[in-house]
């Protein structure tokens, strides 16, 4: 088989896995991105990427398996760029305005302050999370957070990865990632609080 074959093959091959695994492919990024037009792009990418290393695909794994694999890389990359080109602003500003933030929630004594105080959430979140309305609040509340605490929520409950790895991935320190996911789950709660339990 010539360079030309080979190269009508591969366009052949990846054309067909568009029709395929386009959608399940798209669903996945959206799904691990919370945005449509980046989800879009990543899916794209992933097919480049699998037509350039198409020769290194030797068929241990399904195609759509190999394709994913690519995918979450790519998932990957989008998180950690996204989380570095804010994180050095952001550090900078939470550092200075540190007793800020936590003044909103907290008095001094570091107890709730009364406006804040958690309420009493019901305790079956196996109901709640296969309530569609209550995943397209959580959603939008993920959406809302700083794109530093987006990204830690992302990878570590979304794409379930390890807190250690996060840190190497984003390239931050264990008590950064403590603190950025604490603040995370404090504006999390506090928005499902107001758009959903208290509605």
């Amino acid at each position: 088989m010539n360079y030309q074959q080979q190269e009508n093959k591969r366009t052949e091959i990846i054309s067909s896995w568009v029709k395929l695994f386009s959608d399940e492919l798209f669903s996945w990024a959206i799904y691990k991105t919370s945005d449509r037009e980046t989800a879009e792009d990543l899916v794209q990418e992933t097919f480049m990427a699998a037509y350039q290393s198409y020769d290194s695909f030797i068929g241990n794994s399904s195609p759509k398996t190999w394709l994913i694999s690519i995918l979450n890389n790519k998932i990957n990359d989008y998180h950690r760029k996204r989380f570095r080109s804010t994180y050095k602003i952001e550090s900078h500003f939470l550092k200075e305005n540190d007793n800020n933030f936590y003044d909103y929630f907290f008095d001094d004594d570091d107890k709730w302050k009364d406006e804040r105080k958690p309420g009493v959430w019901s305790n079956s979140d196996e109901i709640l999370l296969d309530d569609t309305e209550f995943n397209d609040v959580l959603h939008k509340c993920i959406e809302k957070l700083p794109p530093n605490c987006f990204s830690v929520i992302q990878l570590k409950y979304i794409n379930e990865q390890e807190g250690k790895d996060i840190c190497k991935e984003l390239g931050i320190s264990p008590s950064n990632y403590w603190q950025i996911l604490h603040r995370a789950k404090l504006q999390l709660r506090e928005c499902l609080e107001n758009n959903w339990f208290k509605r």
